[in-house]
């Protein structure tokens, strides 16, 4: 889940687009008549033609606050930060008690990168409506950005009450961190499995705790690659009923506050075991070695992920890597991406293994073979770092808050490398680094390659 941005606002009673566009016909200067085109147009993905209606409708009616705060989202969706956060200040001064202006503002802040602001914003708020779970929620991604862990996973605990939380909730008490004594424990699922697979590291901490007996939801496609996962005796499919007996159960998302973790003392990835049967398969898949690195490639997230298209972007730009000597690269994306590769002209030089991956233990037993894998930030960032495969993790401006605001390094994952956006939320001066330090890597494996001459 990430930091959640309020819905552009429609009346009540929501018109159709052919609606409102026959209403308009009668009353073109109509404020509201507009506003709602605007709205529709958004949701159509048409923003700039959403844009120019919402200016139109502050044309004729420029205290109109409704219109100032679908425009402040607009703006922070397509990137405009300095006129999201104009716009979500009109909002908040026209109308000061509405809730959705203050959160648009929040939001605006944040997608800014203006984290010291929007801080101070959201105490504030917090204050005047304490019971408004969605502050402290976004006061979590700050907090933890920043590295304050102990707070931050405090407030992290707000998203059991936001109405977009749609993960099971169990019955019975949830373990508050203490001693397990001897205890059954059920882990339940949450989010997607990039975030499992960054958890995961907790498991088979429990037993430490006291714990008898350890129960974990699971999806499918995780199965097989966590079968051997030490400290968990059973697995349940998502959403299974009746669930196994236990005594206390957590969200897998909850185990770093309730371990106490701090930016100091972040475990481990996890150890996973992989089958010697997807080890052959990828053997097979990657082919005898020809001295060239071997660079795996993913472009894209789940469309599911709200954020994705800001953290995704398009196969072209690595096409780029193609053409670096001593470099060869496989396709590890999956999902409606891959028909980017099927765009490709005949003989374009990346092998595209998505078809051939059933779970993820195929993905990783590929993953391991691989000399690095480049990649914008999904679930097999969070694989590679897992299995200690080098991994050159390309993210937006403000990412997930795994990889902080700062730096080239994450404390989460020891052989992963993060290259970032800058405030302009520019992929090109990204990948330019990233050929450049590819192109020396690809340089350095033939030097080592070369063999000393000798005399005869």
């Amino acid at each position: 889940m990430t930091m959640q941005t309020p819905q552009p606002q429609l009346p009540p009673a929501t018109p159709t687009l052919a609606e409102v566009k026959r209403f308009l016909v009668e009353h073109p200067d109509d404020p509201d008549g507009l506003n709602s085109l605007g709205v529709l147009q958004n949701q159509g993905g048409e923003r700039e033609a959403a844009i120019l209606q919402y200016r139109r409708a502050l044309a004729v009616a420029p205290d109109h606050a409704v219109v100032w705060n679908n425009l402040a989202l607009i703006s922070t969706a397509t990137g405009r930060h300095a006129q999201a956060i104009a716009c979500a200040r009109v909002a908040v001064a026209l109308a000061p008690d509405n809730p959705t202006a203050c959160l648009s503002l929040t939001a605006a802040l944040y997608k800014s990168g203006d984290f010291a602001t929007d801080f101070t914003v959201l105490e504030r708020l917090i204050r005047l409506a304490p019971d408004d779970s969605s502050l402290p929620w976004g006061r979590a991604q700050i907090r933890l950005h920043q590295g304050d862990y102990a707070q931050g996973f405090a407030d992290y605990e707000a998203r059991y009450w936001l109405r977009e939380y749609h993960y099971r909730l169990h019955r019975g008490p949830r373990w508050d961190g203490g001693s397990l004594d001897g205890r059954f424990v059920m882990v339940t699922l949450e989010q997607g499995f990039g975030d499992t697979l960054l958890m995961a590291r907790y498991l088979p901490m429990l037993k430490a705790r006291g714990a008898r007996r350890v129960i974990v939801e699971l999806r499918d496609e995780l199965r097989r690659l966590f079968a051997a996962l030490e400290g968990v005796d059973a697995f349940i499919a998502k959403d299974a009923a009746p669930t196994p007996i236990y005594h206390v159960h957590t969200s897998i998302m909850s185990l770093p506050l309730r371990f106490g973790t701090t930016i100091d003392s972040v475990p481990p990835p996890v150890r996973l075991t992989v089958p010697d049967e997807a080890r052959a398969k990828a053997a097979r898949l990657l082919g005898p070695e020809d001295g060239r690195l071997k660079v795996g490639i993913v472009w894209s997230g789940s469309d599911a992920f709200a954020d994705n298209a800001i953290r995704a972007t398009s196969l072209e730009r690595f096409l780029r890597f193609a053409g670096i000597p001593g470099v060869r690269l496989y396709s590890l994306q999956k999902g409606p991406p891959e028909e980017e590769l099927r765009a490709l002209p005949a003989g374009t030089p990346i092998t595209a293994l998505g078809p051939e991956l059933e779970d993820f233990t195929d993905t990783a037993a590929v993953v391991e073979r691989l000399d690095l894998v480049v990649m914008t930030d999904s679930s097999v960032a969070h694989l590679a770092g897992s299995l200690g495969t080098p991994v050159w993790t390309l993210i937006q401006h403000v990412p997930y808050w795994v990889y902080g605001m700062t730096g080239a390094t994450t404390p989460w994952y020891p052989s992963m490398r993060l290259y970032r956006q800058g405030p302009e939320e520019d992929w090109e001066p990204v990948f330019d680094a990233v050929e450049r330090d590819l192109q020396a890597l690809a340089a350095r494996r033939a030097a080592d390659l070369l063999e000393p001459c000798g005399n005869p």
